[in-house]
């Protein structure tokens, strides 16, 4: 099915989803409110049954399908929110199902989907990304003859995404100024631009991307889909390669806004959600508050930001805060990455001579008084007169690097900054 899905259609989408998914609310946030000038809410689609919004479409394409296609069974590829919806469709709707999924999906999502779908769904993990998983799953339906359930590209998938939007006209009482929504593949705001575009014109659509995965705008600079040559997997549930066919239609054809954020500070809101707002927010379901924390997305109120987009002060801004199904053993690395693009985290190599008192010397004559020894590795060489070490340094404050550095400059010990982007720090995180 390659038809632009319609208002009308995300209005059947909502009537078919009544009884099945949750009204997920609305709550008004003073922080990101009081950051940017404008008035913002959050619609807590973590707060599904499955913990994300895919629930909406899986199960409006599912419930369609005709008995004799229920037979033969559903597949789908997931990077693992979608997967859960189709799990949760295939259990309440008794179909039985399989699930694809990239390697790289945390445990805890292949843990949910399992125990969502029961004895009716399979779990197949295969490749490193979802574009891996999806061209695996496409080889699995046509062996069983079972029906595909695309995570984006699909009318019905698009249109259940979609049912977002009346909801959030219906809570609010009115149309906001803008709604603004997480990006992957593209199926979320497709389904946001087909009832908004029809029932609310005057809301303005604007979606996020990870930096990392920004498929929506290297469609729209090329002219129609194109595969990423670099796929940076952090934020799983957004990492696609390639944007789909009918979102991107959807989203030429209406003009829609985009933005891209980077990694780290995805990373520094998701700590911010939960340390503030006690919400657990995967780094999917961060990209719309790391937008406007940022400042890519704000008003002209906010002080001393340059926005990339700008929004009249005191506008009504609906962020979709798309999911939760976080693993907590991703922590360690969220916090990293976090410090590391705060400017607070900074590693290096120093080569110590291999006699007493050297490391108080480093101590002494480079560190701040605020600055922290946060990882030291040093491994004493035989008949060395110099031993590297890998040292972490976490620093006070972000403003006290450029001190530092001069210290380090005009210190007798050779050090080398390892440099955030390069492979050795990835080894290191």
């Amino acid at each position: 099915m390659n038809t632009i899905p319609t208002g009308a259609d995300v209005v059947g989408a909502a009537l078919r989803l009544h009884n099945v998914v949750r009204r997920t609310p609305l709550q008004f946030n003073d922080r990101l409110s009081e950051a940017t000038g404008l008035n913002v809410w959050l619609k807590r689609e973590d707060l599904q049954p499955v913990r994300s919004y895919k629930l909406r479409g899986a199960y409006n394409l599912m419930a369609q399908l005709p008995e004799e296609r229920r037979s033969a069974g559903v597949v789908c590829a997931s990077a693992g929110n979608h997967g859960q919806g189709v799990a949760y469709a295939c259990r309440h709707l008794g179909i039985d199902g399989a699930v694809v999924v990239p390697a790289t999906t945390p445990r805890q999502k292949r843990d949910r989907i399992r125990a969502l779908g029961g004895e009716r769904v399979e779990v197949v993990v295969t490749g490193d990304t979802y574009d891996e998983a999806k061209a695996a799953s496409e080889r699995i339906a046509a062996e069983r003859g079972a029906t595909l359930v695309p995570a984006f590209d699909d009318p019905r998938t698009i249109a259940g995404q979609g049912t977002i939007a009346p909801e959030i006209v219906e809570d609010l009482g009115r149309a906001p100024d803008a709604v603004i929504a997480p990006v992957g593949g593209g199926g979320l705001i497709g389904g946001l631009i087909a009832w908004l575009g029809q029932f609310s014109p005057s809301t303005r659509v604007i979606g996020v991307e990870p930096a990392g995965a920004a498929s929506a705008a290297a469609a729209l600079a090329a002219g129609g889909p194109v595969d990423l040559p670099h796929l940076d997997t952090f934020v799983d549930g957004a990492a696609v390669r390639r944007m789909g066919e009918l979102p991107y239609a959807i989203v030429r054809d209406a003009g829609a806004d985009f933005v891209s954020v980077d990694e780290g500070a995805v990373c520094t809101e998701m700590l911010n959600l939960y340390q503030v707002e006690g919400i657990i927010a995967e780094p999917a379901g961060a990209l719309t508050p790391t937008a406007l924390a940022t400042g890519l997305i704000g008003s002209s109120a906010a002080p001393g930001e340059d926005h990339a987009i700008s929004l009249p002060q005191g506008a009504t801004v609906v962020a979709v805060l798309s999911g939760g199904n976080n693993d907590v053993s991703r922590y360690s690395e969220i916090v990293e990455r976090s410090l590391v693009h705060e400017g607070r985290k900074h590693y290096f190599l120093v080569s110590f001579p291999q006699e007493p008192g050297a490391l108080r010397r480093f101590l002494d004559g480079v560190l701040g008084p605020d600055d922290d020894i946060a990882l030291f590795e040093y491994t004493k060489k035989s008949n060395r007169e110099l031993g590297p070490a890998l040292v972490g340094l976490e620093l006070g404050d972000p403003a006290d690097l450029p001190g530092l550095l001069d210290r380090i400059a005009t210190s007798p010990l050779t050090v080398e900054p390892i440099d955030p982007t390069g492979p050795f720090y990835r080894f290191l995180v």
